[in-house]
């Protein structure tokens, strides 16, 4: 990785000037900061769209800050259907990332079939940096890596706009 490239995701982010893509094709993710809010969502908490100040969390304002600035930030999840209790938790909570901006697809993994998948979770930034996530076997994070390889991220740019092509967005998909 150059040294102008920065590494930390929240620096990636803010030095995006056009575009923020990322592809998540896991079922289910163990992430620590998740770890609460997933408990508490399987215990029947359920976020209140009309009091936003229970679930703005600091992840929005940064999704609201780049949007705000000009910058396009789209997901795209792959998901097994019917869909796991993991994704049931995110389908839930994701009206709070559609508040702060970021526009939202769901693709179920039957019509990715066809498509060239890059072999990690990843984030690609002005289609030149890619952000791969990494993921023990359970869902842990095991970090993240950074490249501004043209190979990666041509097929990074390509395997995201495939999935956005045939995904549905959050206010049409229905989780099964």
């Amino acid at each position: 990785m150059p040294s102008n490239v920065p590494a930390a995701f929240t620096d990636l982010l803010a030095s995006a000037t056009r575009s923020a893509v990322h592809l998540e094709m896991r079922d289910s993710y163990a992430v620590d900061y998740e770890a609460g809010p997933f408990a508490d969502w399987r215990r029947g908490v359920r976020h209140d769209p009309a009091d936003r100040a229970s679930w703005w969390r600091p992840w929005l304002d940064l999704v609201q800050e780049a949007t705000a600035r000009g910058v396009a930030i789209r997901r795209a999840r792959i998901v097994s259907e019917p869909v796991s209790e993991y994704t049931r938790f995110l389908y839930d909570g994701t009206f709070t990332n559609v508040a702060a901006g970021e526009q939202i697809r769901w693709l179920p993994r039957r019509q990715a079939s066809s498509i060239a998948l890059p072999g990690n979770d990843f984030w690609l930034f002005d289609d030149h940096v890619v952000r791969w996530n990494h993921f023990d076997g359970d869902g842990r994070s095991l970090g993240g890596e950074v490249t501004d390889d043209p190979a990666a991220a041509k097929l990074c740019a390509a395997a995201f706009e495939d999935v956005w092509s045939r995904a549905t967005p959050h206010d049409q998909y229905t989780i099964t």
